[in-house]
């Protein structure tokens, strides 16, 4: 089983953390040092894949032009949820009741959307190599925690990728969308 490497995107522009950001915020100058304080990759990655979403499409296509490895694919497996646009620019404080409500059932949601990610990235390794999977701080937790259920977001929540790090998806993390959360 090839390695598979997650890397957050860079910093972007748009709204300070705790706010929702736009879909079409774009690297900073920042972030795209970031992207370069963050090589040399791990050794023996062979090929990108990358959220569709132009702040990780931008730091695989830097990482791309610094490396010379291929971005062989962009997945909406790999993007960040949309927020709708009535909690964009507010906090967790101030979202509306609704969303409130909503926000609390899609765990579940992140958790088998995260599930079906594992199992493409597996796919991709097996035709490509070991591979760097470039996307956002949440789904990556989530996929590095996969075995914990639901809960994982909670894990992710509370130790996020920072910007332009990079970490191994454990092993025993790369499944298919068929595998069940471990009886407790």
């Amino acid at each position: 089983m090839a390695d598979i490497w997650l890397m957050r995107h860079g910093a972007y522009e748009g709204p300070r953390p705790g706010y929702h950001t736009p879909h079409e915020a774009t690297l900073t100058q920042e972030g795209r040092e970031q992207v370069r304080r963050s090589l040399p990759l791990p050794e023996g990655v062979t090929a990108i894949v990358t959220s569709p979403i132009p702040r990780a499409r931008q730091t695989a296509a830097l990482v791309s032009h610094l490396t010379g490895l291929p971005i062989v694919a962009a997945s909406g497996l790999l993007a960040e949820w949309r927020a709708p646009s009535i909690v964009l620019g507010r906090t967790a404080e101030t979202y509306p009741p609704a969303y409130r409500a909503w926000r609390a059932h899609r765990l579940a949601d992140l958790h088998t959307r995260a599930r079906h990610c594992a199992a493409f990235l597996h796919r991709a390794s097996g035709r490509h190599g070991p591979l760097l999977a470039v996307s956002h701080a949440l789904l990556l937790g989530v996929l590095s925690h996969l075995q914990e259920g639901p809960a994982a977001f909670t894990t992710a929540a509370r130790a996020p990728l920072q910007f332009a790090e990079t970490r191994l998806l454990p092993a025993h993390q790369r499944v298919g969308p068929d595998v069940r959360r471990p009886a407790r």
